[in-house]
This record gives structure tokens, C-alpha cells and sequence, in this order.
């Protein structure tokens, strides 16, 4: 039995600060004995995670987290992997191409903020700096690091938000081919931090073929939480608990720290017994 989990946690594989190590070294001063790595787009940092939380008695979920496009909203989901299906060479190629398509991505937003705000920036030091993993977050730290007098949130919410002219969207990939992805390797897949939602309802979204719902989540209120949780149990839907912790050192509008939400030990109990089933 599991005391405490936290099933979302972004590495260094993504747009987190940490490596793996010290991911795990974070989880067991918070006394977690469970969590998932669940970067985006990507497995690459899985194994490490895997191996150092054996070092440490704490059981690393192999996870994901997936970019989607639903009603023209970007829509996250998770993965939880019951096996090492992730592996599967066919699944890694798309992966690959998601990643490739990341790093065109990231030259035409650094060409767009050029264009559109006249900040200029050297794509390939994002790049280098980035170690080749090039999200909105690497960007954000280069305009800052090019000495630009713009703080962390004025630039996500003025040059790099959905709504940007600079903003270029990931990879379209449809919630519900997504979804069918990640069955296809053995996931179990929840729906990431529903409150982050603008354009669909909660009920059109659970109609789609999620296991769960990420319930808990560090800026949901105690009403948003309990509502969440009635739909679950509405849609036969699993819970589960996620801080989405990036590597900051206190919590900011959207992510937390590590294990800053957690579920009750029958949530708990539940979602890993069908993790396990």
C-alpha cells in the first residue's frame, strides 16, 4: 500500500529544471513513496527516473504528458504506463516526429517575436541552451537572458500566450486520436488539469474515452475540486492528483511544488490498482 503520490511531475526531458535524480531526491523529502514523470511529448527520461526511484524506495510510474487539439483548444493528457509498451518502436517514432516538429516550432516562434515585437534572439543558443528539447518556457528564459526588462509573466502573457501573433501551435494532433494512441501502448490516460479548460465543457470532454480526470490540482479551488470529483464518479472516471511541478521554488499561478496536492488512501488504493490490473 502507497501512502502518498503525485502524478504529474515534468524533468530537465521537457520544460522542468530537474534531472531525474533530483526529482526523486525532491519527492522523498516530501515524503511521496509513489510518483509518475510525465514530460511532454516524451519518454527519454523515464528509465533514469525508473532506476533512481528503486535507489530510493519510491515507485516511478513511466508517464506522459501529450499535446492535443480539441475545439481548437490546446488539451493536455496524461499517460500512465502499465508496462514498458512505451518502448514500442512505432510509438517512439511518433514521439519523434512530435519532437521534431517542436524544434521547427520553437525557430518560428523565435522568427515571430522578431517580426512581431522586435525581440531578437539566436535560435540556435535557445537550442544549445535547451539541450535540444526547445519548449515556450526555454524561449521565455532567453528573451530574459538577452538582457529584455520583461519578467517571467509579462512575457507568457504578452509574446508567447495562445493569443500571441508570435505563438505557433504544437503539432496538431486530435484528444481523441491521442487517447487512442496511448491505449494502444498500455496507458492508462487522464485528462490534465480540466480547470485550465476554456472552450469545451467538462461533461464533452469525459464523453471522450478517458479513464480519469485530474481532479486535484494546485490552483483548483476546494469547489472546483469537489465538482470535478462528482463528475468522475458521474462518468465512471478515475481521480488523480498532479502538482505539474516544473522546478520553480514556490508556487506560481498555474504549477506547484512537488506533492503539494495528494489523494485519499482510497483514491490512492484505486487508481493503482488499475494501474496494476
Amino acid at each position: 500500500m502507497y501512502n502518498r503520490g503525485d502524478f504529474h511531475l515534468h524533468t530537465n526531458a521537457s520544460d522542468g529544471k530537474l534531472s531525474p535524480k533530483e526529482l526523486i531526491h525532491e519527492a522523498s523529502l516530501n515524503g511521496l513513496d509513489i510518483i509518475a514523470i510525465t514530460d511532454h511529448d516524451n519518454t527519454l527520461n523515464v528509465e533514469e527516473g525508473i532506476r533512481e526511484g528503486i535507489s530510493n524506495n519510491i515507485r516511478v510510474i513511466p508517464g506522459i504528458e501529450l499535446s492535443t487539439i480539441h475545439n481548437n483548444e490546446s488539451i493536455h493528457i496524461l499517460g500512465y504506463f502499465k508496462d514498458d509498451q512505451y518502448k514500442n518502436p512505432d510509438f517512439q517514432r511518433f514521439l519523434k516526429d512530435i519532437d521534431d516538429f517542436r524544434l521547427s516550432r520553437g525557430k518560428k516562434i523565435v522568427e515571430n517575436l522578431d517580426t512581431f515585437f522586435k525581440i531578437k534572439l539566436d535560435y540556435q543558443n535557445v537550442v544549445d541552451n535547451a539541450k535540444g528539447v526547445v519548449a515556450r518556457p526555454h524561449i521565455a528564459k532567453a528573451i530574459i537572458d538577452a538582457g529584455y526588462k520583461y519578467d517571467w509573466k509579462y512575457i507568457f502573457d504578452n509574446f508567447l500566450s495562445n493569443d500571441s501573433p508570435a505563438y505557433v501551435h504544437m503539432k496538431r494532433i486530435s484528444t481523441a486520436d491521442g487517447i487512442s494512441i496511448l491505449k494502444k501502448v498500455n496507458a492508462l490516460v487522464v485528462l490534465a488539469h480540466p480547470v485550465l479548460i476554456k472552450k469545451t465543457s467538462i461533461d464533452e470532454m469525459l464523453e471522450l474515452d478517458f479513464d480519469g480526470i485530474e481532479a486535484v490540482y494546485p490552483v483548483n479551488t476546494k469547489k472546483q475540486k469537489s465538482f470535478l470529483k462528482l463528475k468522475a464518479k458521474e462518468y465512471g472516471k478515475l481521480i488523480t492528483a498532479g502538482s505539474d511541478f516544473h522546478g520553480i521554488t514556490k508556487c506560481d499561478t498555474k504549477h506547484g511544488l512537488v506533492g503539494c496536492v495528494s489523494l485519499s488512501n482510497e483514491e490512492l488504493a484505486t487508481f493503482v490498482n488499475a494501474l496494476d490490473s
